[in-house]
């Protein structure tokens, strides 16, 4: 089974990606992490990623679709998660003849679907240890005593500088205006599977499991 995950930034995309890898033994296939790793790499792909990073430009879609050809292979076995991946008609059409060149189907389209509103506050309530990375929330997860790690003992803390209500807000339109366009795309071809994002993480992974029937 092959399958795109879709969903506003602080849907839940990773972690629901996360908890299929460990329970089924899929792959999943940031665009982010492969780039990342193709930086580095020293590979032809990579020395381009590289360049064009460099230069402080986007990485096309052609790149993009080069460092998922990679990453497939040619042996068809592996079970794949697209996340963050693809984000407009022109990469979903790309990625769709890449799988089918590979003799691959794509199999479903889960959308995480999120209230805006209260997506905005998981997001700008969210903070990280700034020693050992533990993750923590205003609201839904606070430190059991205030300003103390409660894994590390630290009490140093770190915000991501775009947290917060008005940089969330820019870049679920950015999402809406670029991404929307799938979920009628993916629709008409009978693959799309709509679950409630914003519920407990295993009352979703639940749902996502009976949409894709596993």
């Amino acid at each position: 089974m092959n399958i795109i995950l879709l969903g506003p930034p602080g849907s839940g995309k990773g972690t629901q990606a996360r908890l299929l890898v460990d329970r089924y033994g899929m792959v999943q296939l940031s665009t982010g992490d492969m780039l990342r790793a193709a930086k580095t790499s020293g590979t032809e792909m990579g020395n381009r990623v590289a360049e064009v990073m460099a230069r402080g430009e986007l990485v096309t879609d052609e790149i993009v679709i080069g460092l998922i050809a990679e990453q497939l292979g040619d042996d068809g076995g592996q079970r794949l998660i697209f996340d963050g991946f693809p984000r407009t008609l022109a990469q979903a059409d790309a990625l769709e003849a890449l799988l089918a060149s590979k003799g691959r189907p794509l199999d479903a389209v889960v959308e995480l679907r999120v209230d805006d509103e209260a997506l905005i506050e998981r997001i700008a309530g969210r903070y990280t240890c700034a020693r050992c990375g533990e993750g923590y929330h205003d609201t839904s997860k606070p430190t059991m005593a205030p300003g103390i790690c409660d894994k590390c003992g630290s009490t140093e803390f770190d915000r991501r500088a775009d947290d917060n209500p008005e940089a969330v807000r820019v870049r679920l339109m950015a999402y809406y205006r670029n991404t929307s366009p799938l979920i009628g795309y993916y629709y008409a071809k009978g693959k799309l599977r709509t679950v409630d994002g914003l519920g407990e993480i295993e009352a979703i992974a639940d749902e996502i499991r009976t949409a894709l029937g596993l």
